[in-house]
């Protein structure tokens, strides 16, 4: 069952952003990570999708646009931080082993709820640095965050599919998974 139908369940109106464009279907993971580097490449392009991707939402019905969250896995939690990073009018945003990285942390001003982060401890994806950048982008910003670190865990930690051999870099973690959603459901609440 997927997130979202999973969200949707909970009463959430919820949706999957196409961040690629129409018509762009990247074939396997090598295709995809192409696609998403580019777009890590050029945040103003990765933010002005993000932004669309909103609008669409907000014109659904049931959707209360005084009540609007963002949240992403891997590449998409990279591009649920620059949707808030943008300063589009979220109440919060929330991330899991997505990329903290960003080439203007001086636009985490724009940020206008919430943030959650997370992390594998030990994600080589999401090296240290730029971990300690991310915080230190948050703390100068004045942004109400919380990051969780889960420990002896890599990147990928929600996706079973990612097996159980840690020293590949992904690899799934029933323990964050499940503490990851839960502390999700009560931040959405």
């Amino acid at each position: 069952e997927s997130k979202i139908t999973e969200l949707a369940k909970l009463g959430y109106v919820a949706m999957a952003a196409d961040v690629y464009g129409k018509g762009i279907h990247p074939r396997d993971a090598k295709e995809a990570g192409v696609l998403a580097t580019m777009y890590k490449n050029d945040r103003k392009l990765l933010r002005a999708h993000a932004n669309l991707a909103l609008d669409e939402l907000k014109k659904q019905n049931h959707v209360d646009t005084k009540k609007l969250f963002a949240t992403g896995y891997c590449f998409g939690g990279t591009a649920a931080l620059e949707l808030a990073r943008s300063g589009a009018p979220l109440l919060g945003t929330v991330t899991f082993h997505g990329g903290l990285s960003n080439p203007t942390p001086a636009d985490a001003k724009n940020i206008k709820g919430q943030v959650e982060v997370f992390h594998g401890a030990i994600d080589p994806y999401v090296p240290a640095d730029e971990v300690a950048g991310f915080k230190k982008e948050m703390d100068e910003a004045k942004v109400q965050y919380q990051f969780t670190a889960f420990s002896g865990t890599v990147h990928s930690f929600t996706e079973k599919a990612a097996g159980d051999d840690i020293s590949k870099g992904a690899a799934y973690n029933a323990i964050a998974d499940a503490r990851s959603w839960e502390t999700m459901k009560s931040v959405l609440k």
